[in-house]
C-alpha cells in the first residue's frame, strides 16, 4: 500500500519511528515532513500536503499524520475534499478498526503527546489491514458527506 506522512515538532519522532516500521510492513511510504525537528513549526504546513496526495486517489491511497493531540492534525486534512481522517490517541482499539469499517477513514490522525511507539504501532497495523464494510448504510454516509458543499 502507498501512504503518505506528515507531522509536526509534537509527532516527529514518532513519525521517524512510523515511517521505518512501515517499511518494515512491506509499504510504500512517502515522508512528507519535517525533515528534521523544528520546535516552532506549524501543523499545516505538512498535514496538508499528505491529506492533498492521499485525496488524488483515496481508495489506493492512505495517510497517518501526528501531532501532540492529532485534533489539529485531523482538522487540517478533513479541509482537503475526499479527505476522512479519524483521531487516535489511545484507548479502546475498536476506534481504530470502525474508522475503516464503517468510515473508510483514509487519514488516520494520531496524538503522539498520548502514545507510546508500541500503542502506535498496534492502531497503525490494525487500521492498514481493517477494510471498508461496503455496507450500503456506510456508503450513503460518505456519500452524504461528499455532498455537503
Amino acid at each position: 500500500m502507498k501512504l503518505f506522512i506528515g507531522s509536526d515538532h509534537a509527532g516527529f519522532h514518532l513519525k521517524e519511528t512510523l515511517v521505518d516500521y512501515l517499511h518494515d510492513l512491506g509499504h510504500e511510504v512517502r515522508d512528507m515532513g519535517p525533515k528534521e525537528y523544528n520546535d516552532g513549526d506549524d501543523y499545516p504546513d505538512f498535514i496538508v500536503p499528505v491529506a492533498k496526495e492521499v485525496s488524488y486517489a483515496p481508495s489506493k491511497f492512505r495517510g497517518i499524520v501526528i501531532g501532540g493531540s492529532g485534533q489539529g492534525e485531523a482538522i487540517a486534512a478533513n479541509k482537503v475534499y475526499g479527505i476522512r481522517a479519524a483521531v487516535y490517541y489511545g484507548g479502546n482499539l475498536d476506534i481504530v478498526r470502525l474508522s475503516r469499517e464503517h468510515n473508510d477513514a483514509n487519514i488516520l490522525s494520531l496524538g503522539a503527546r498520548f502514545l507510546s511507539p508500541e500503542e502506535a504501532k498496534r492502531a497503525v497495523k490494525l487500521w492498514i489491514e481493517t477494510e471498508f464494510s461496503n455496507e450500503d448504510r456506510h456508503k450513503r454516509r460518505i456519500e452524504k458527506i461528499y455532498s455537503i458543499k
